[in-house]
């Protein structure tokens, strides 16, 4: 299996995986202010590639679509067009049209070519307990092809016993955490911080750790640089993987050189 991921922006990243493409959580608008209910979120840079350019998807993987730093007006309209738009229970009432909601553990299938990837959708919990009713629901997604190690998606979480489930059940060879360390009102991160990503590192022990939703917005407390700090002084360097926006990155498995 050849596994490629380009970071567009934020939350958005193309996976290319086994002959699918998937794109998480579209964003491609400019820089801007986005006044949700609770809090004003702002935007600082604009999307490495424009929604045209990234062409047909076979789905996209929408963690949330209650946030404007997971979803945004660009990111809604390229939902139109999407073939499938996998998210939460709650999300695909809201989103209408061909969303498809998910439950945590629920799988579906995308077939092409003759070939078939398994999609999981996996729990995830927007910051502290409790958070639940201020934050809406979010899911993350396991992918599983056929021949190869699964991938991982975090979506918005921080680190807690559902991504450890998850880790339990799926021995995943790359994760996708979101890891940015976002806060907005409380004194509370609302995604993974650098000692959240650590811990998903140590729970995935075979997976390379490909970060993404770690720049770009105001209400980000840590970024990519952060985190390479923090794996190189705990000697966990080597397994993550940065990627420059823009740029089509193949992941190989741990053991093996990752190139770009």
């Amino acid at each position: 299996m050849t596994l490629s991921i380009t970071l567009i922006g934020g939350p958005t990243a193309l996976i290319e995986i086994d002959g699918f493409r998937l794109l998480t959580d579209p964003t491609f608008d400019g820089p801007g202010a986005y006044q949700l209910p609770h809090v004003k979120l702002e935007k600082l840079v604009g999307p490495a590639m424009s929604a045209d350019k990234i062409g047909e998807v076979d789905a996209v993987l929408l963690s949330h679509d209650q946030h404007s730093d997971n979803l945004d007006h660009s990111g809604k309209d390229f939902l139109e067009h999407a073939k499938r738009v996998l998210t939460t229970e709650a999300g695909a009432k809201r989103l209408g049209n061909h969303a498809e909601g998910l439950a945590p553990w629920v799988t579906t299938a995308l077939s092409k070519n003759g070939k078939s990837l398994t999609v999981t959708a996996t729990p995830a919990r927007h910051g502290p307990a409790g958070i639940e009713p201020l934050s809406g629901d979010v899911i993350g997604f396991v992918l599983s092809p056929k021949d190869s190690a699964p991938v991982y998606v975090s979506g918005d979480t921080v680190y807690y016993d559902g991504v450890a489930e998850v880790a339990r059940r799926f021995r995943c060879g790359v994760v996708l955490p979101f890891a940015g360390a976002a806060q907005t009102r409380g004194p509370f991160h609302l995604t993974m911080d650098t000692n959240d990503t650590i811990e998903t590192a140590r729970a995935f022990p075979d997976a390379v750790i490909v970060p993404v939703h770690t720049d770009g917005w105001a209400h980000f407390r840590q970024n990519a640089q952060d985190l390479r700090a923090t794996f190189d002084v705990l000697g966990f360097g080597k397994r993550l993987k940065l990627l420059e926006p823009g740029v089509a990155t193949v992941i190989e498995p741990l053991g093996a050189s990752i190139a770009s």
